[in-house]
């Protein structure tokens, strides 16, 4: 017997964690193209419906209401009931949610349909942070994150694609809502029979990858402080918190800004079709998808080789909210369409380096509160996502211009600096 478990032992690992992370990668990627298939769709439905651009900021607002309350209680359901069922549910969710969007006949059933699907889509961000920490070893959650994260800019770029060329060959925003729901139904049953909670569950995982991560789990977590309070409420006491909070909602008002207002940009501004909206769109989110990839293979391979936490995260997050930060000021700066194309792609592509966002629960937050702490630092986060499209539309209905609406952006990539240094990453909260 000792024979046979020395040999599961010396066997190469399965790299069935990586095979995880790729499902979640996928299913972020659609969870964005449900939400972005609106700002593609856009500019038909405020035609058909006659809506003026604060009631366009609204609708493209009113998903993130709902995604932003559900936040905190879908970290505890993935704390409480574990990650797999709460994704596979998620997904099926609010594939029915986007499904039904396409059955709206005006502007407030569309709007209900959006608080659907943001609802829906909640908990599956604080349930992959979850499964971050349970899958990937301390120096594999950097790449870990930025797969899971990863399908934001890839499914923004993909949704822009996709999304066009269905309203395209089927004549339809409605017949385009409908396939893009369907398809994410069937991807939540596929997840459910795939997804594990932990690697020693999963059937295709051999013995020498679950003691792998199962040792270097142990001793992560031997490192947890010895009097935890237990009490959720006491995570707001920690500036780490604080900063993770409000950092990562001034990055996603950068993201989200472009996410929901870019195409009308482009198109208005700078006389874009639908179909040239759809491949500099995809240009642009497919530039952070590379960055968030590139992001994430340089915090591991840093800290692999001695990297201390603080100096590795504050590093890389300051070159990317810096870069950023100057590429979307110099957006509005520049006339040549080209140009500014390249350099919203030099924003996306530094911005994605902070979905590394996505180790600070399992960086900060003991075994038992990963998924909550997640679900924190997602709901100051989405504060951004329902402000930012109401402010941006007030601010081009009142001022004819997106000049300031840049500004605002370029002030958020400033705090995205100044917060992401705020947070010590190396210290575990005693919660």
């Amino acid at each position: 017997m000792q024979q046979v478990g020395a040999a599961a032992l010396s066997a190469p690992k399965t790299g069935v964690r990586w095979k995880v992370f790729l499902m979640m990668l996928f299913l972020i990627a659609l969870n964005y193209i449900d939400r972005a298939s609106l700002s593609v769709a856009m500019p038909l439905i405020a035609k058909e419906f006659d809506l003026s651009p604060a009631m366009q900021g609204l609708l493209l607002s009113s998903f993130f209401w709902t995604y932003a309350m559900m936040q905190i209680p879908g970290g505890m359901l993935a704390d409480k009931y574990k990650p797999r069922i709460v994704i596979a549910a998620a997904t099926v969710l609010w594939g029915l949610s986007q499904t039904l969007a396409a059955f709206c006949g005006s502007a407030t059933t569309l709007l209900l349909a959006r608080l659907g699907l943001g609802a829906t889509e909640a908990p599956i961000m604080p349930a992959g942070g979850k499964l971050n920490a349970n899958w990937m070893t301390k120096n594999e959650r950097g790449r870990g994150a930025t797969l899971l994260d990863g399908g934001a800019p890839l499914g923004a770029a993909l949704g822009a694609i996709i999304i066009t060329w269905l309203i395209t060959s089927l004549n339809s925003w409605r017949l385009a809502f409908i396939v893009a729901g369907v398809a994410t139904i069937i991807a939540g049953f596929y997840a459910y029979r795939f997804i594990r909670n932990t690697p020693r569950e999963h059937p295709s995982v051999n013995e020498a990858e679950a003691s792998y991560v199962e040792a270097a789990h142990a001793a992560e977590h031997s490192n947890e402080p010895a009097n935890l309070s237990g009490r959720t409420m006491d995570f707001i006491k920690y500036r780490s918190v604080w900063c993770m909070a409000l950092g990562w909602l001034c990055f996603n008002t950068v993201f989200y800004g472009l996410l929901t207002w870019m195409p009308n940009y482009l198109n208005k501004v700078h006389g874009f079709d639908i179909k040239q909206m759809g491949g500099a769109t995809f240009c642009i989110f497919f530039s952070g998808f590379v960055g968030e990839l590139v992001g994430g293979w340089i915090s591991d391979k840093w800290k692999d080789a001695g990297g201390s936490a603080n100096v590795v995260m504050r590093t890389l997050f300051s070159i990317a909210a810096i870069i950023a930060t100057a590429s979307i000021f110099s957006v509005a700066y520049v006339k040549d369409p080209l140009t500014v194309v390249i350099l919203l792609s030099s924003t996306l592509f530094f911005l994605r380096w902070c979905g590394l966002y996505w180790c600070v629960p399992s960086i900060l937050g003991t075994r038992n509160k990963v998924g909550v702490l997640g679900g924190i630092m997602n709901l100051g986060g989405n504060i951004g996502g329902i402000s930012v499209p109401i402010i941006v539309g007030l601010i081009v209905q009142t001022t004819g211009s997106y000049f300031l609406a840049l500004m605002f952006f370029a002030a958020a990539g400033v705090g995205l600096l100044l917060c992401s240094n705020g947070i010590d990453y190396e210290k575990k909260l005693p919660v």
